[in-house]
């Protein structure tokens, strides 16, 4: 009875350590191995701390060579725009030096530009085109200033004030229409051959452009904005101020740089009666001497004045109209 009692219950003794070794020892570790299995996803996004360290490299690389990218397209666009621009005075000189040299022109009546910038060279080395030019600069710039300060308040009066403009409109009207050079002989009879005469001529001259593109700047105003303005009770200095001016800005310029373009070319033929100084003389006595490389020296720094004359214009307007550009 006592063996046949110890092997029942030796076989109990085994199967009780059998079923904790198979059963639940054994479930909780794969539920242990897959419950790590979330966090070592997100140990993935560790790997691109890696990439981060990787990372900034590439975006460092990559930021210059795209800045200098930009700046090689930007400078690639400028010189377009130069080559375009320039195109065409390119085309010019290049004909203006072959036409002589291949005989389609006569080289004694228009020599290659080499050699009118030979002329030029010494004619600025010798002291001789500094003294021309400073003495044309100063009647034309005299004569224009003396129009512009003249010609925009008589302008602004004229075109704000119709008793005005009906009293001063005949005249207006007879005067503008008659040619500067016209009258070239008048002042010079007048006034003598010395500065006076030359300076009124510039005057007269670039007095016209002003004038007219002011009163008509004046006239075109918004009516919108001056009611508005008027509504306000702002007094007329006020209006013209804040209102007038402003809008007429664009307008008046257009006539100041037509007028700078004339104070040049009438001052020329001005200077070519009776001068003893400047570009028209200058012009005037290389054609009498047969000094042609040096008259056709004297005619392209004139361009060369206008153009940087209008130029200056240009940017002035601009920074005087810089309102007009939205923030």
């Amino acid at each position: 009875m006592r063996s046949a009692s110890r092997p029942t219950t030796a076989p109990a003794h085994p199967e009780a350590p059998a079923a904790p070794a198979t059963g639940p020892d054994e479930a909780s570790p794969p539920e242990a191995s897959a419950a790590p299995a979330p966090p070592v996803a997100p140990a993935a996004p560790a790997a691109p701390a890696t990439g981060t360290d990787a990372a900034p490299a590439p975006k460092g690389t990559g930021r210059a060579p795209s800045r200098v990218r930009k700046a090689a397209a930007a400078l690639g666009r400028w010189l377009r725009a130069a080559a375009l621009r320039s195109a065409a005075l390119v085309a010019l000189l290049a004909l203006w030096e072959t036409a002589p040299r291949l005989g389609l022109v006569d080289a004694t009546f228009l020599p290659p530009v080499s050699e009118v910038a030979t002329a030029w060279w010494d004619l600025l080395g010798n002291g001789q085109l500094g003294q021309h030019t400073r003495a044309s600069l100063a009647r034309s710039f005299g004569g224009f200033g003396i129009a512009v300060v003249i010609a925009v308040p008589l302008g602004l009066l004229i075109g704000w004030y119709r008793p005005v403009a009906a009293l001063l409109g005949p005249l207006l009207e007879v005067f503008r229409n008659t040619a500067a050079l016209a009258l070239l002989p008048v002042f010079v009879l007048l006034l003598g051959i010395g500065e006076t005469s030359k300076v009124s001529i510039v005057v007269y001259a670039c007095l016209w452009p002003v004038l007219l593109n002011t009163i008509s700047a004046v006239g075109n105003a918004d009516p919108t904005l001056v009611r508005l303005a008027r509504s306000m009770d702002l007094s007329t200095p006020r209006l013209f101020q804040k209102v007038i001016l402003p809008s007429s800005v664009p307008a008046i310029f257009t006539g100041i740089r037509l007028a700078g373009a004339v104070s040049i070319l009438v001052l020329v033929a001005a200077e070519m009666i009776g001068a003893k100084a400047g570009l028209g003389y200058l012009i005037n006595a290389s054609q009498y001497n047969f000094a042609i490389p040096q008259m056709y020296a004297g005619i392209v720094t004139i361009s060369a004045v206008g153009v940087a004359f209008n130029q200056l214009l240009v940017t002035i307007e601009r920074r005087l109209s810089t309102w007009r550009v939205p923030a």
